[in-house]
């Protein structure tokens, strides 16, 4: 009988619950922007952000890119939740729609990502994003290629 260890590999979920309650989950690309998970599922993940002025285009209000990266986030994290110990995902296609503008005042604001399909090579999912009166400021679809490491 062999006496060497055997390495598990942990699933999409295990690894995002780790990450979420680890010191890399609080530096980062979500430090500098402010965001965070709060929130890890099978096929759903919530992230929870807090825009203010540093974020500001030149006509006064959060740039889009601020709301694409938190959309992005959601999806793709949504995507990995899912994840067997020996797959990994890239995002193939996003859409953003912008439905209200965020300034300073609109935060916490919120993005949930979910699962809307997944197969063996493609997987969908679905985001929004509310600001902290619950409109939705913004939407995003994605298509995530998934495949074997």
């Amino acid at each position: 009988m062999s006496t060497e260890a055997v390495s598990v590999v942990p699933s999409g979920l295990e690894q995002l619950r780790a990450f979420a309650a680890s010191a890399a989950g609080k530096r980062g690309m979500g430090a500098t922007l402010r965001f965070r998970i709060v929130s890890v599922e099978e096929g759903q993940v919530v992230f929870q952000g807090d825009p203010d002025e540093d974020m500001y285009n030149p006509i006064g209000t959060v740039h889009g890119g601020y709301a694409a990266t938190l959309l992005d986030s959601a999806l793709g994290c949504a995507v990995h939740s899912k994840l067997q110990p020996t797959q990994g995902y890239t995002t193939l296609e996003l859409k953003i729609n912008y439905h209200r503008a965020l300034t300073a005042d609109s935060g916490p604001v919120v993005a949930e990502g979910k699962v809307v399909t997944f197969g063996r090579r493609v997987a969908f999912a679905e985001a929004t994003l509310k600001d902290a009166a619950g409109r939705l400021c913004a939407s995003a679809t994605s298509t995530l290629l998934v495949f074997e490491r």
